[in-house]
């Protein structure tokens, strides 16, 4: 059986004039829309996640705004499967697990963004639930964190969370992927 393709919250909300704009994400969709292409050249399966805020106090993927709109670069295909959700996993309160469960699928190829927040949450729920994953390191972004008076630059959190990861999941550059995939 194939992989999946999982792109997890590639939204307009974290590009140039978004809501909550990241560091790297025009370049991290480019590697994840090459990924996306070799999903559809070969014909496996590819399912999109599109986060949906319904959260009081929300600041961004509100519904019923440009922001919360999949980016043009990974814009679905007829007959590939779209998922909203409303929390970091794109397992919780879902019907993702049944539909790979449905499907047969038991390794995923995970691109997105936020890599701290969707990404690390749902990587680490995959595996959680018995999923090989594969996580292109160059297909997602992130952005600067603080905490207790420290600002932590995006590059150190996505390098934090990617060697975190690399636990849960095999990290790959896009490329990398394509060649081997």
């Amino acid at each position: 059986m194939s992989p999946a393709l999982l792109i997890v919250d590639i939204q307009n909300d974290y590009f140039a004039g978004g809501a909550m704009q990241l560091v790297g994400s025009e370049e991290a969709a480019r590697k994840a829309a090459k990924v996306l292409l070799e999903f559809r050249r070969r014909g496996w399966p590819v399912i999109h996640v599109q986060h949906v805020s319904v959260q009081r106090g929300a600041q961004f993927f509100l519904p019923n705004t440009s922001g919360v709109e999949i980016h043009a670069s990974m814009a679905p295909r007829e007959g590939e499967t779209v998922f909203q959700k409303h929390y970091p996993s794109c397992f919780r309160e879902t019907p993702l697990l049944d539909h790979l469960t449905k499907s047969g699928i038991r390794q995923l190829v995970v691109v997105g963004m936020m890599t701290h927040m969707c990404v690390d949450t749902t990587v680490r729920a995959a595996f959680d639930l018995g999923m090989e994953c594969a996580l292109i390191q160059d297909a997602c972004a992130t952005k600067a964190l603080s905490f207790g008076g420290v600002t932590v630059a995006a590059e150190q959190v996505q390098a934090s969370y990617l060697a975190a990861l690399g636990t849960f999941a095999k990290l790959q550059a896009a490329e990398e992927w394509c060649k081997a995939g």
